[in-house]
């Protein structure tokens, strides 16, 4: 007779079978269900990412960063719609800061898409940061594997809007566009931060500002004293929108067009070029892994629960206590 253990263990299989199955089928329900399995780490989630892998290497991933304020959400929208006249499947995950009452996302970017609605071949899904610095969630990345094999051709991945520290960007999409307004001020001021290396392509949006001449003038002389061409000889060309009267949305998409099929025109390019971010992604999962794995083995968690109080009355100091976990 099966043990309880064996039965959970063929339940979950079976659950995340029936919900892969949904997802290839492309039913609305099931990937919205299996996205939040995966956004709550539930052993179904993990069951299911599975199963999708090998199904899920079709997409071209657009991340879209960028300071809060630059128009990112209207510009997705733009360039979803653009998408959906080719007849392309077009998915979007946007990143909302998370609530710190509800640990979910804030502002719900459904909400700002309303064209999204009654469209099937359109799919819009916020998802909370949930504290990540780098302007996307842990399950950003899994919710496009979702996403991609549920055969969407595009999924449009816009981050949180912190500023500055949007790197992890850079792991999950095949194109970087970083969109800054003509208030983004002297660009080589940002490209000290390191958020302009990451860029693919500019976009300078409102650009109908003032400043912004200036703005686009200052990120060509950045590129013209620094080597900013990827290897194959990719330079990341400066577009101008003003995303809300779709001015310019078709140029910049032609551009997205360009890149995408540079990365394609030399398969040992492309090659390289998924093999060095999924090496990225590797690390990150090892880590995340791991490091789950020392809390749960430790029993970090209760320790930490039992020993707060004389921590918080300073009879330990969270350094001595963090040496004594680690020689445990």
């Amino acid at each position: 007779m099966a043990s309880a253990a064996q039965a959970r263990t063929g339940g979950v299989a079976q659950a995340a079978r029936e919900l892969a199955d949904g997802v290839l089928a492309r039913d609305r329900r099931a990937i919205a269900r299996a996205i939040s399995q995966v956004e709550d780490a539930t052993p179904i989630g993990r069951a299911l990412l599975d199963g999708l892998f090998p199904h899920a290497g079709a997409a071209h991933r657009l991340g879209v960063t960028g300071p809060p304020g630059s128009g990112k959400s209207t510009l997705v929208n733009a360039l979803a719609q653009l998408l959906r006249r080719r007849d392309a499947r077009v998915a979007v995950l946007a990143v909302d800061p998370t609530s710190p009452f509800t640990g979910g996302a804030i502002l719900g970017d459904r909400v700002r898409m309303p064209r999204a609605a009654g469209d099937e071949g359109f799919f819009v899904r916020s998802m909370a940061s949930r504290g990540s610095v780098g302007g996307v969630s842990a399950a950003t990345y899994e919710a496009s594997e979702i996403l991609a094999a549920a055969g969407f051709d595009w999924i449009l991945i816009e981050t949180v809007g912190v500023g500055q520290s949007e790197l992890e960007i850079v792991e999950l999409a095949d194109s970087v566009l970083l969109v800054l307004v003509p208030e983004s001020g002297d660009a080589v001021q940002v490209m000290k931060a390191g958020i302009m290396e990451i860029a693919d392509l500019f976009v300078i949006n409102k650009y109908d500002r003032e400043g912004g001449d200036r703005l686009r003038r200052d990120i060509s002389v950045a590129m013209e004293l620094s080597d900013w061409r990827r290897p194959g000889g990719w330079l990341p060309p400066v577009h101008t929108t003003v995303a809300r009267d779709d001015r310019g949305v078709d140029e910049l998409l032609q551009a997205i067009d360009r890149h995408r099929d540079w990365l394609h025109q030399d398969p040992a390019r492309w090659q390289e070029v998924r093999q060095t971010k999924l090496r990225r992604r590797m690390r990150v999962l090892l880590n995340r892994a791991l490091l789950d794995r020392a809390w749960r083995a430790a029993q970090i968690e209760a320790r930490l629960e039992a020993d707060l109080p004389r921590i918080a009355a300073r009879d330990v100091s969270p350094y001595a206590w963090i040496e004594s976990v680690l020689e445990a």
